[in-house]
């Protein structure tokens, strides 16, 4: 780790768009290295509007051969909901194989209980497919998502012989108090980067403060995209400036928007020496 004094974070301003919950390490890496955070949630989860679904599938558990994991909000309901179906949790069916989109993901589901078996090396959907295509032909596979996840990983997974059971584990919504005054609150006075987890905080973050305001913003701040998808959606929005971190760990991002922000300073200062 860089120290402290050295670090192209210390001093400037990186506003986090999910909640203060899901940020605890990214909070301690960012302010170990002097950064000033702003939480800025732009995604709320909740239940399924009905467990059907759910709890058929979390009663026959034992059936499937893979468990495929690709948020921690995706094991989280999953634990959270198997643990309230089952009388107690030694009752609860033994879970198949399971595997995790990337390390963080990995890492809730170790917590929450599970073992997991493979965690993908390329840290998406696609990869994840691709990475266990022989063993996937005539499998059982339950892949509990958000109620906004796009249709690449069931396909992809469809596509090498997996029988696939996808579900709405959680919906993603906007948070209510979300508005355009809390976004310019968080910008008011001037911000250096901006941390996206998913497609969904993009998409509220662009509608709350519209296209034009993003670009202007994009010339002063770096946009650091966790994960592929994220990225395409920044992209999509006409974001040029994207720092993509190279996993999903709180590590990964800091050392992707400092590395970035190292660059930039780098080259700014040897622009100078030029003039």
């Amino acid at each position: 780790m860089a120290e402290t004094l050295a670090s192209p974070l210390a001093g400037k301003t990186v506003v986090i768009t999910r909640a203060a919950a899901q940020s605890g390490k990214l909070l301690e890496q960012l302010t170990s290295r002097n950064a000033r955070v702003k939480l800025l949630p732009l995604v709320s989860f909740a239940p399924p509007e009905d467990f059907a679904e759910m709890d058929a599938a979390l009663t026959r558990l034992d059936s499937f051969d893979w468990i495929v994991f690709t948020s921690a909000n995706a094991v989280q309901a999953v634990e959270r909901r198997r643990l309230q179906i089952a009388s107690d949790a030694a009752s609860a069916p033994v879970a198949p194989r399971v595997a995790a989109v990337g390390p963080a993901t990995a890492e809730e589901a170790e917590h929450a209980g599970f073992s997991v078996d493979y965690v993908a090396i390329n840290h998406s959907g696609a990869g994840l497919a691709e990475e266990l295509k022989h063993e996937l032909a005539g499998r059982k596979v339950f892949l509990p998502r958000s109620d906004r996840a796009n249709a690449e990983l069931p396909a992809a997974l469809r596509k090498r012989g997996a029988v696939v059971t996808e579900l709405i584990a959680y919906r993603t919504l906007p948070p209510s108090e979300a508005d355009r005054e809390s976004v310019k609150e968080s910008l008011k006075d001037g911000v250096d980067g901006i941390l996206f987890f998913s497609p969904s905080a993009v998409h509220h973050f662009v509608e709350l403060l519209g296209r034009e305001r993003l670009e202007a913003l994009q010339g002063r701040a770096v946009m650091v995209a966790i994960g592929p998808t994220t990225a395409r959606a920044l992209s999509a929005a006409g974001v040029q400036r994207i720092a993509r971190a190279a996993d999903t760990t709180a590590e990964a991002v800091v050392e992707s928007l400092e590395g970035h922000l190292a660059r930039t300073h780098k080259r700014s200062t040897a622009g100078k020496e030029h003039a």
